[in-house]
């Protein structure tokens, strides 16, 4: 099982997991993007077994309408998402294929958890996969960490794409205005450095292996400081060394893996 960022940030979201399953998690990049990225990893748009999306903000359904014109592929999205999805993408009626959060359904012999996230669009959701062997897990656009996603993460995740969306004090002296730093630092806004951390934490002691760091704000966070405030956190926590890379916001990363001899990651 391999992950694969096609872009991750505030402009725009993009992720695909392979292994038993080839599934696209959101499309909030252009077509033409979606499609050369998918081609760097040796796949073509009509080989996915489906599109998981987490939610309907434009920075993860920017690309949607047009993928599936060009290929008309089954879309997964929570009831509440589904709904207000048909109303944004029409080219969704007939692909939809709607679940309640906190369910679980199979593809291409991969197990999808799904589990609510707090988030100010309807039916906000993430992911978990597991093939019987490995899983991976995308956690993004979240105000803050709920029972219930510790619920769903609870055990051994191998692979994570996390959300590391800010630095609290670089967003109140950066350029937001004062009601979208409101909305950002809410409980359904974004997750901070430090509330990925924690996160960060929870998922090594469990046994983590390779964790991303995403969907980064272009003005209020940098790499280096997102990949800093989680390492420093972990190391504090005495937790078992993990892989940690940060996800570019417009190019390919990956693949993001369990760590084998040889295998090396693009984007650090």
């Amino acid at each position: 099982m391999q992950l694969y960022t096609l872009a991750s940030g505030s402009s725009g979201n993009c992720a695909l997991l392979t292994g038993g399953a080839k599934l696209l998690v959101d499309a909030g990049i252009s077509c033409r993007k979606i499609t050369t990225r998918l081609a760097q990893t040796g796949v073509h748009p009509r080989e996915l077994d489906g599109i998981l999306i987490t939610h309907t903000h434009a920075d993860h359904i920017g690309g949607l309408r047009v993928l599936l014109r060009r290929s008309p592929l089954p879309v997964y999205a929570s009831e509440a998402a589904g709904e207000d999805l048909l109303r944004r993408v029409p080219e969704a009626e007939g692909l939809l294929r709607p679940f309640r959060p906190g369910e679980t359904f199979s593809l291409g012999g991969v197990e999808i958890r799904t589990f609510a996230t707090s988030h100010d669009a309807p039916g906000s959701v993430g992911y978990r996969f597991s093939d019987g062997e490995r899983t991976a897990a995308v956690v993004t656009d979240l105000g803050y960490l709920s029972d219930c996603v510790r619920e769903a993460l609870a055990g051994r995740v191998d692979v994570a794409l996390l959300e590391a969306n800010h630095d609290p004090d670089w967003l109140r002296s950066g350029p937001y205005p004062y009601p979208l730093q409101e909305r950002v630092l809410g409980r359904y806004g974004h997750l901070s450095n430090e509330a990925c951390g924690e996160l960060a934490i929870y998922l090594a002691q469990a046994g983590a292996s390779v964790l991303v760091l995403g969907h980064l704000s272009r003005e209020n966070n940098t790499p280096e400081r997102a990949r800093e405030t989680v390492r420093r956190m972990l190391e504090e926590a005495d937790c078992p060394p993990v892989r940690l890379s940060v996800a570019a916001s417009d190019e390919l990363c990956g693949p993001f893996a369990v760590p084998v001899r040889g295998m090396g990651a693009r984007c650090g």
